[in-house]
């Protein structure tokens, strides 16, 4: 509900507390009560190989109705402006690399998130579908991996960087000698600091027209033995990495061909070990282990 230069005070938002998007009710009184005129859905259940695996039915059916529940009320209640995050997962696992729009439904996703993924694209295709039949004003943008203050640190649910870097404060915490670290250590990624991508998606709020998927990425890689190795000098952990090679990887390379958005003038400005030494100082802060 932002674009430059309206004021903080004009932005509206709820917690989950507040608002259960997967409930179609709440979300339209929502809609028809605030009458928002510009939106960004960034709401999802989310969550790293384990949580994606365990949980495939939640992953699917939660992300589905959010997204159809929240796109349908915007179409209705006359949004001028609807902006919905995708995510990088939903490209097949051996796409051509870096990973262009293009390359959306050419192949079989990544086994390990394809609940999430599947959500994923109905969403996005179901904001091109208005945009087609509809002729509204309906974006998605795909993200690379996020991370940043304010991000979730379970220690079950959460993505790799929180995830991985709970494990290392807790093992300087309690002075353990190793931390060990799920696959090879091998598979290539990109991070974006959430700052980041705040910047793009008001960019894309601004600039972008068009129906199409427009990906927001660094186009910097990073394997995840280099990523461990990052946070841990972050976290000042003198022990050893340790690498269980008998979990999963998950998809091999996945960075993404940002060309589109670099086109409307939009660049990262944070680099990953930057982005980290402020997301480990927020969540030492803010207790977040």
């Amino acid at each position: 509900l932002l674009r430059r230069g309206v004021p903080e005070s004009a932005i509206c938002s709820r917690t989950h507390a507040e608002l259960d998007l997967t409930q179609q009710g709440q979300v339209r009184d929502f809609f028809e009560a605030e009458r928002p005129t510009h939106v960004y859905l960034a709401a999802a259940r989310v969550g790293g190989i384990l949580a994606n695996s365990t949980f495939p039915v939640e992953f699917l059916y939660e992300n589905m109705m959010i997204e159809a529940n929240v796109i349908r009320a915007a179409a209705d209640f006359g949004v001028e402006k609807f902006l919905f995050l995708g995510s990088s997962c939903i490209y097949p696992k051996h796409a051509p690399q870096p990973l262009r729009e293009s390359s959306l439904l050419t192949g079989a996703l990544e086994p390990s998130n394809e609940a999430y993924a599947i959500a994923k694209i109905a969403g996005l295709k179901l904001c091109e579908y208005y945009a087609r039949q509809y002729k509204k004003r309906f974006i998605s943008a795909m993200p690379t991996n996020l991370y940043g203050p304010g991000d979730n640190f379970h220690p079950e649910h959460s993505h790799v960087i929180p995830g991985m870097m709970r494990r290392f404060h807790e093992a300087k915490m309690s002075r353990s000698k190793q931390v060990i670290v799920w696959g090879t250590g091998q598979p290539l990624r990109e991070f974006l600091f959430i700052d980041d991508l705040g910047e793009a998606l008001v960019t894309l709020m601004d600039r972008y027209e068009e129906s199409g998927t427009v990906n927001v990425g660094t186009g910097a890689e990073c394997s995840i033995a280099e990523l461990a190795q990052i946070i841990k000098e972050v976290v000042q952990f003198p022990g050893e990495i340790v690498f269980d090679a008998s979990k999963p990887d998950g998809t091999p390379r996945k960075v993404l061909d940002a060309s589109r958005i670099h086109a409307l003038g939009w660049s990262h400005k944070i680099n990953l070990r930057e982005g980290l030494e402020k997301t480990y100082a927020w969540a030492l802060e803010n207790r977040a282990f």
